[in-house]
């Protein structure tokens, strides 16, 4: 657990980052309808998982980025063709990839919220082999690795995925995946420090 007394030089304590929380009153409409989604942090309505610091309230010192991306993130998150389970297997494979402890932090609480069991967040967590774990997560988890680590994704794997998913699902996957890297590197540009009272979730190397 990090206490702020303990974050580095450049990291404000009010955010918990490099940057400033937003201040409502310097946003467009459109912006100040996704600073008050943030505020209200509701998982189960599809509301923001970290509110304002993280992610969200990082976006929002782009004037036009988060009214235009909060649309498609809301659309992957929840509207896709894929189960919770699979959607938070996609993210936390993603986070493990980019050791994001702070995406790994939200997202390995909501996958549990959401029934996700234990063994496949700790065959992730551990990067274990998959065998043995459901054919959706682990064909997941594999696709992620994969992608990640060797910037390819081999003929048989794509095949595993293919039949697990139709071609429009596995686009819909495949962007979420790109969209939580795209986070994953905010974060570590910003250096967001974990939430109050969070403990780290990846042991790193």
């Amino acid at each position: 657990m990090t206490d702020t007394k303990d974050f580095p030089p450049d990291v404000l304590p009010e955010s918990r980052s490099r940057v400033p929380l937003p201040n409502r009153d310097d946003l467009d409409d459109a912006a100040r309808e996704v600073f008050d989604a943030h505020v209200h942090i509701d998982p189960a309505a599809g509301k923001s998982l970290a509110g304002l610091y993280g992610p969200g309230g990082i976006r929002l010192h782009s004037k036009k980025l988060s009214g235009l991306s909060s649309a498609a993130a809301h659309y992957l998150r929840h509207g896709a063709e894929y189960t919770d389970q699979e959607r938070e297997v996609a993210i936390l494979v993603t986070a493990r990839e980019f050791d994001s402890q702070f995406e790994w932090c939200a997202h390995e609480r909501e996958g549990l919220r959401v029934g996700l069991p234990m063994e496949t967040v700790d065959v992730i967590r551990h990067r274990r082999p998959t065998g043995g774990l459901p054919e959706t997560h682990a064909v997941l988890i594999e696709l992620g690795r994969q992608l990640f680590q060797t910037h390819k994704l081999d003929s048989a794997t794509y095949a595993r995925a293919i039949k697990a998913f139709e071609i429009s699902t596995l686009v819909d996957i495949i962007s979420m995946m790109g969209a939580y890297s795209a986070t994953a590197i905010m974060l570590a540009a910003f250096d967001v420090q974990l939430p109050e009272g969070a403990d780290p979730g990846l042991l790193l190397d």
